[in-house]
């Protein structure tokens, strides 16, 4: 089948189902978001500390995912994902029931094992239902379906959490319960989940081979990037921003974070299979270079409409950013051959990120003022800007052809 004949195709129904369930994450996601560091902070400890536990799960998340890899081969996608949803529902209503700084933060923590299971096995089956000129698309659809959950979550997040600062995780618990058995029944129907199978004369992609290509490295420090700023710091320092600096109510915290959202989701929807038509290289820069100015001006003014502002242009960054380098890691895994490994190494990437600056944002938060933190990591998404700039790149079509090499 051409490009052209794979692009006018329906998309496989099973596409349509994990999607579902990333929205019914996404929304859970979003209602504990303006809960997480305040609760922590409930507890008597500093910002630094609120900010830590934003980081508790993407290090057990990092820590898990070599694992995570491999028991995916072992007992199956569909086996795995379920999983992971269960075992972090049941974490998120454990830090519900938290009555110390320390359970709350091995609580979370613990969803990252959780968190690894489910995404590994969702992006693995997404790049295997993908057609070949259609990668960017569908990863954008992916990530589409979090934000439109994302969208929603924050502003009820925010609403929970001045009735009770417990009441959001109960919710996600329950949003999480809810996905699983929504996208359990439906992909129970299938049986061909695994009927792509990989092409036993292409060699499995490793992390070393991956490492080889100036893309994937390149896609490395992105993925950082995005986790710094985007999964990490926006979602630690923005609700204390609001409070500490601001002086506002957590409901204005969420706000931010669902025109964050808005953002990101309205770019996503404008843009829909951008880097299949004009090459990876060009969205992503203009991505990134978007996201540092919008996280770089959160705390130019302790004003809420400058806060607004630099909100939406840093969503709207995302919405380019992340679909087009999900995609250039799924160009060179393709979809004829495994990349679990090469897969996992760009999860943990963006998980480093998201470990490593919310501690150092809430570190120069409290040393220097949050304009400083929110400055910095600006310039990380900045540094991974650069990089990309320098990393040669073809054509979409090109692109998708360094997959072999």
């Amino acid at each position: 089948m051409s490009v052209a004949a794979e692009r006018r195709a329906a998309l496989p129904w099973e596409v349509w189902a994990l999607l579902a369930g990333s929205f019914l994450v996404a929304s859970g996601y979003g209602i504990v978001a303006p809960a997480l560091p305040v609760f922590a902070r409930s507890f008597g400890v500093g910002v630094t500390a609120a900010a830590a536990v934003v980081s508790a799960l993407p290090v057990l998340r990092l820590v898990f995912a070599p694992v995570s890899g491999r028991l995916v081969a072992r007992v199956g996608e569909r086996a795995m994902y379920l999983t992971g949803l269960l075992v972090v529902a049941a974490s998120t209503g454990a830090c519900a029931l938290a009555t110390s700084y320390t359970q709350l933060l091995v609580f979370r923590g613990l969803g990252g094992i959780g968190s690894t299971m489910f995404t590994v096995s969702a992006f693995s089956l997404i790049f295997r239902l993908a057609p070949e000129g259609r990668r960017g698309q569908l990863s954008g659809l992916f990530t589409g379906s979090f934000l439109l959950g994302g969208i929603s979550g924050p502003v009820l997040g925010g609403g929970l959490v001045a009735v009770d600062i417990r009441a959001p995780f109960l919710v996600y618990a329950a949003a999480l319960v809810l996905a699983t058995a929504v996208v359990g029944t439906l992909l129970a129907r299938s049986t061909g989940l695994g009927r792509r199978q990989d092409d036993p004369s292409i060699a499995p992609l490793t992390l070393l081979g991956a490492l080889r290509s100036p893309v994937y490295r390149a896609a490395l420090t992105s993925g950082l990037a995005t986790g710094w700023a985007v999964q990490g710091v926006r979602v630690a320092l923005v609700p204390l921003f609001v409070a500490v600096a601001l002086g506002r109510e957590p409901l204005w915290a969420g706000v931010a974070l669902t025109v964050f959202a808005v953002g990101d989701g309205a770019m996503l929807l404008a843009t829909s299979g951008l880097s299949d038509r004009r090459g990876r290289r060009p969205v992503v820069v203009a991505g990134l270079a978007m996201v540092a100015v919008g996280t770089a001006c959160l705390g130019v003014l302790p004003e809420l409409w400058v806060l607004l502002v630099a909100s939406l242009v840093a969503g709207a960054g995302a919405g380019l950013l992340q679909p087009a380098q999900g995609a250039a890691v799924a160009d060179l895994v393709g979809s004829g051959r495994s990349g679990g490994p090469a897969l996992s190494g760009f999860q943990m990437a963006t998980d480093v990120g998201a470990i490593v600056g919310p501690i150092a944002a809430g570190a120069l938060a409290e040393g220097l003022g949050f304009g400083a933190a929110f400055a910095v990591s600006g310039a990380v998404a900045a540094v991974a800007l650069v990089v990309w700039l320098l990393t040669s790149t073809g054509s979409p079509g090109e692109e998708q052809g360094t997959r072999r090499a």
